[in-house]
């Protein structure tokens, strides 16, 4: 059976169909976990950081839809199948949310704040009905949004003197999934190797 739902995350129906999809599959049965790790980070077209002067309008609404509408309407559209499960949320927010990154644009930048933010107030809403909600923060993780010269740039500036992996992310997120973390909510671990420091 095939256990992956692809969907347009910039697209609001597209995002009640997935939803639906999901309900779908699990039949009435629980929800364990949600992760909300889906981000953009779109660049000019000569390839440097879209910044507040210079950041497009559309581009504004593209990436707050993708990084902070779809987390918030996936997690109310699952909360009944995570309520049954007393499961866990992780949202996946960034660095870049409490800091002016050299690459990571102002309006992903934004949104990520923005995740953070949503995180502490929906560990507040949802804890009444067992559900703990949880953020990661990782810093530059080796996958396809880092460019080479990011990488080669920004070691220098993390004390581990090494960018992350996506295992070690991977980790932290099935940690505050686990019972290991039951008394863990509202929370936002950072991963990036001593980078915040």
């Amino acid at each position: 059976m095939d256990n992956h739902i692809q969907a347009e995350l910039s697209d609001s129906r597209a995002l009640q169909h997935a939803i639906a999809e999901i309900k779908e599959r699990l039949n009435g049965g629980p929800l364990h976990a949600l992760i909300n790790n889906a981000g953009i980070s779109p660049k000019a077209a000569d390839g440097t950081r879209l910044n507040s002067l210079n950041t497009p309008v559309d581009t504004w609404k593209s990436v707050f839809h993708v990084n902070l509408l779809a987390p918030i309407m996936f997690s109310q559209g699952l909360f009944h199948q995570l309520t049954l499960a007393s499961g866990a949320i992780v949202n996946v927010t960034s660095i870049a949310g409490s800091r002016v990154h050299p690459y990571a644009g102002t309006a992903y930048a934004t949104s990520k704040a923005a995740l953070s933010c949503l995180t502490r107030e929906m560990a507040h809403d949802y804890a009444p009905y067992g559900i703990r909600v949880n953020a990661i923060a990782p810093g530059e993780i080796k996958t396809d949004i880092l460019s080479p010269e990011t990488e080669t740039n920004l070691i220098p500036t993390i004390p581990m003197h090494r960018v992350g992996t996506p295992d070690e992310v991977a980790k932290v997120i099935f940690f505050l999934c686990s019972e290991a973390a039951s008394y863990v909510t509202g929370a936002e671990v950072p991963a990036n190797g001593g980078q915040h420091v």
